[in-house]
């Protein structure tokens, strides 16, 4: 279990806990252990056949696997692997498997929520009060408006994206969407219409994205596309910083032209002289979309039962492989 006591606890409480110890023996880091440390994690996974991952462990690297010789599954309780998952463990046959899908109920929802803050002005309205200004002048926004009937752009019909989508429609909104991957057929089943990037940037009301980082979506929404979006245009981002050109979005809204809602950063934690934390159009969340207390145990569940059909020969249900990891963000 390469997880401190804090994570441990997050994903794997009481009965869940249980429920992984009844598959094998269960070994634990200190609790003050280091994971990123190489030797550290070498040392934790000896003689392991199976490592439950959370954050902040090393890479599974050649020097990593050679010194695990009888590991064959990586369970990580998170949705994108790339960061621990490597060639070195397909070429080794260490299977990979993740619990992305716990996650995007919870992403979908927060994205929805920042929706409707954005597009009531709840941001701009919390800072005019904590910052003390009149109670008129406090009361001074941009136009509000309701989610029912509003354009809304969703860029990636992924996990999260589609959770996002269906809570959306369920309260009246009309859904563009961006993204290469996603068929005719697909579209007509999620009520929305496909669109390329420009046409989604220039008619929605609300912009949000959810798509995965891959060389061809680093950096997709920049200055020009930021130009595309109507004034008083809003853009959620509970994905993924590299997605945006973080100068060009600073720029656009210190102009006010624009409001954004943001849950990732190119720099985190996020330093607390940053200008976006300044910024009355800014409404900041410090990567926590994912953060309930649902879709942690999900999380959870989805390892300990991915774990148990591992152990008896079965057929993973989440199983990441090498052509999956490529597209994953």
């Amino acid at each position: 279990m390469a997880a401190g006591p804090r994570l441990r606890s997050l994903f794997f409480p009481g009965d869940l806990w249980d429920a992984l110890a009844s598959l094998g023996q269960l070994r634990l880091p200190p609790d003050d252990a280091d994971l990123s440390d190489v030797a550290t994690f070498v040392r934790l996974l000896d003689g392991a056949e199976v490592v439950v991952t959370t954050w902040g462990c090393a890479p599974l690297s050649e020097e990593v696997l050679a010194a695990a010789p009888r590991l064959r599954l990586l369970a990580h309780t998170g949705a994108s692997v790339k960061a621990y998952a490597t060639p070195a463990c397909f070429a080794r046959g260490v299977r990979v498997t993740q619990a992305g899908d716990a996650m995007e109920y919870a992403v979908g929802e927060q994205a929805l929520a920042l929706t409707l803050a954005l597009l009531h002005r709840l941001h701009r309205f919390d800072h005019a009060l904590r910052s003390g200004v009149h109670w008129a002048a406090a009361k001074t926004a941009p136009p509000r408006r309701e989610l029912r009937d509003s354009v809304v752009g969703v860029v990636g019909a992924s996990r999260t994206g589609r959770a996002y989508i269906a809570l959306v429609r369920a309260l009246g909104a009309r859904v563009l969407v961006f993204d290469p991957y996603l068929s005719a057929e697909e579209a007509v089943e999620l009520g929305v219409a496909r669109v390329g990037l420009d046409e989604l940037m220039s008619s929605a009301r609300v912009v949000s994205l959810h798509a995965p980082v891959l060389p061809a979506t680093v950096g997709m929404v920049g200055a020009r596309e930021l130009a595309l979006m109507p004034d008083g245009g809003l853009l959620v981002n509970t994905a993924r910083s590299l997605l945006v050109d973080s100068d060009a979005l600073l720029a656009a809204l210190r102009t006010g032209r624009l409001d954004a809602a943001l849950d990732v950063f190119d720099e985190e934690p996020l330093p607390v002289d940053h200008p976006l934390r300044a910024l009355p159009n800014v409404l900041l969340t410090p990567h926590e979309a994912a953060g309930t207390v649902e879709s942690r145990r999900r999380a959870g569940e989805i390892v300990v039962a991915e774990v148990a059909r591992f152990l008896r020969g079965e057929a993973l249900h989440h199983e990441v492989t090498p052509e999956l990891l490529d597209r994953m963000g």
